[in-house]
């Protein structure tokens, strides 16, 4: 089970991405992280932006509220998710996995 941890700020959450996929998905769980599947490459930050979009829509949160606050250049990142409790976003992403 993914671990999502309560921040001054929201929620976090670690992700292992996975770059130039075939589509963007939530592909599973590796240790205490989501595996995400993203189409975008990882230049010029299109990855990360891709990453925020698929989090932003599978929250129903908007674009604003979802930010990456480590990994901006490697495949294993937080995302924090502001104006959302644990709960809310442990269901919300819990039947995309």
């Amino acid at each position: 089970m993914f671990l999502i941890r309560d921040s001054s700020n929201g929620m976090t959450f670690a992700v292992k991405v996975h770059p130039r996929a075939k589509k963007n998905a939530i592909t599973g769980e590796i240790g205490d992280a989501l595996k995400v599947a993203l189409t975008a490459s990882p230049v010029n930050g299109k990855a990360n932006a891709a990453c925020i979009e698929i989090f932003a829509r599978l929250l129903k949160v908007p674009r604003s509220s979802v930010t990456i606050t480590s990994g901006e250049t490697s495949r294993n990142k937080v995302v924090r998710v502001q104006g959302l409790s644990a709960e809310e976003v442990r269901a919300r992403l819990g039947d995309k996995k």
